[in-house]
């Protein structure tokens, strides 16, 4: 039975049917549904919209549907056009006459706004435990090699000496940045568009605020047309996810650059990795890849959403139908790319020695060569001219600063002593670097605290 019969005469087609039909994607939206119903009956019953003892016998029948989709008693038709229409009937079927009146004040347009909202709040927070799992991960692996030497890179190239723990903590950072971009998400997202109606509100004495205070949320909408064709908080959501999966996908990047044998600065569990069909010295980190590859998807999704309401005119139009799908599929992919990488980065161990060789290569301590110059009394511009010659010396003799016999040192500057060696040491070079936020492992510790703190990890 469609909720909608009365107006058109001919049953519509079988295939516009399907076409139409959405049941397919928002039953997962059932719980949701139910909620919403239940704030709106109750919120009927108390201002005399309804009897009291219809609005009893509402609740009643939709709490026993409830209890009947959570154990499996009650399969959802997948016939029915949409979840509203199925749980309507359902609970029409059971209680009769009275659950005919549940839809009084209320239309299909700021239910399913409704229904998506709180489906969503659920899912920001699933999220949210999810991120907070892999920045526990990614601190726990920080305070491990807090002191562990390693090259940091610009241009991909060696730059200067930083530690794993410093470049943990920048993933952390990142990750931190979104927990705090759900948080404004979800603020805009616990809005209650219930009450809208089609497009107009209604003529009923209604309660919007008593509807939305049943339901745990702190604001109603401010307009009626926005509030059933509003779909901003969708898109934020899917942006949210989209920078997520980026963040993710760097990292992942990094893990599977450094699990290479051209790096081999850290290696993978087992349990995260894969072989090949062919070749059996293979470890493939595919599970990195995946995450990688998948975060493509995840932005197809925003750009769907970000087209569907591009040229959309107030208020509905079914246009809005298609929200559901792709932002639905962009909470399920990162849900699971976050489910495997807080396990996979907390089973990834280190190999210090592989750091600390490729961190004495590539001159990345001529910053420090330089500075120990300007620490003399010479001007930067200049410092950093003689260090770039004595790097070009280097190369053509094919050693490097450390090596550097101190007359040659001295052939440059006078201002160069015996202690230019220990200037220029890696230690040295990542130990002075205490500055806030810098390399040095007491500064890594209090970056590893400060993170923990801030999300009560």
């Amino acid at each position: 039975m469609k909720l909608w019969t009365g107006r058109l005469q001919t049953p519509i087609d079988e295939a516009a049917n399907d076409f139409n039909s959405s049941i397919r994607f928002d039953s997962r939206m059932a719980e949701e549904d139910i909620a919403g119903s239940l704030a709106h009956a109750a919120m009927l019953g108390t201002q005399g919209i309804i009897s009291k003892e219809d609005a009893e016998a509402i609740q009643t029948g939709l709490a026993g549907i409830l209890a009947d989709l959570s154990s499996g008693a009650l399969a959802i038709d997948p016939a029915a056009e949409d979840i509203h229409t199925f749980i309507e009937g359902e609970l029409t079927a059971r209680i009769g006459a009275a659950g005919k009146r549940l839809h009084t004040a209320r239309s299909r347009n700021d239910q399913v706004a409704l229904d998506l909202r709180l489906h969503l709040l659920c899912e920001i927070g699933e999220i949210k435990t999810l991120l907070g799992a892999g920045i526990t991960a990614l601190c726990d692996q920080a305070q491990k090699y807090a002191d562990a030497v390693m090259p940091g890179y610009t241009h991909l190239q060696r730059a200067q000496p930083i530690t794993l723990g410093h470049h943990l903590c920048a993933w952390c950072a990142m990750l931190l940045r979104d927990l705090d971009r759900l948080g404004d998400v979800q603020k805009r997202t616990a809005v209650s568009p219930l009450g809208s109606g089609a497009l107009a509100g209604t003529t009923y004495p209604i309660d919007r605020e008593l509807a939305a205070q049943k339901l745990g949320l702190p604001a109603v909408s401010l307009n009626s047309l926005d509030g059933v064709s509003d779909r901003d908080f969708v898109i934020e959501l899917a942006s949210a996810i989209a920078v997520i999966m980026m963040h993710l996908s760097r990292f992942c990047e990094e893990i599977i650059l450094w699990c290479s044998w051209e790096f081999k600065f850290v290696e993978l569990s087992d349990a995260f990795s894969t072989g090949s069909s062919m070749m059996p010295q293979k470890k493939n980190p595919d599970i990195a890849e995946l995450i990688r590859g998948k975060t493509g998807r995840v932005y197809g999704s925003l750009i769907t959403l970000l087209t569907m309401m591009k040229g959309l005119p107030l208020a509905y139009n079914k246009d809005l139908q298609e929200d559901k799908q792709a932002i639905f599929d962009a909470v399920d992919t990162v849900k699971s790319c976050l489910a495997v990488f807080a396990p996979m980065a907390a089973g990834m161990t280190a190999n210090r020695d592989n750091m600390r060789t490729a961190a004495a290569k590539g001159f990345i301590n001529a910053t420090d060569c330089a500075d120990y110059l300007v620490s003399k009394g010479l001007p930067f511009r200049d410092a950093y001219k003689i260090t770039g010659e004595l790097v070009a010396f280097c190369i053509q003799q094919g050693t490097t600063l450390e090596d550097l016999p101190l007359a040659v040192y001295q052939a440059k500057s006078d201002l160069f002593g015996q202690d230019i060696f220990a200037a220029i040491s890696l230690d040295a070079c990542v130990n002075g670097r205490s500055s806030q936020g810098g390399p040095a492992p007491q500064s890594v510790l209090m970056q590893i605290q400060m993170i923990r703190e801030s999300f009560n990890g």
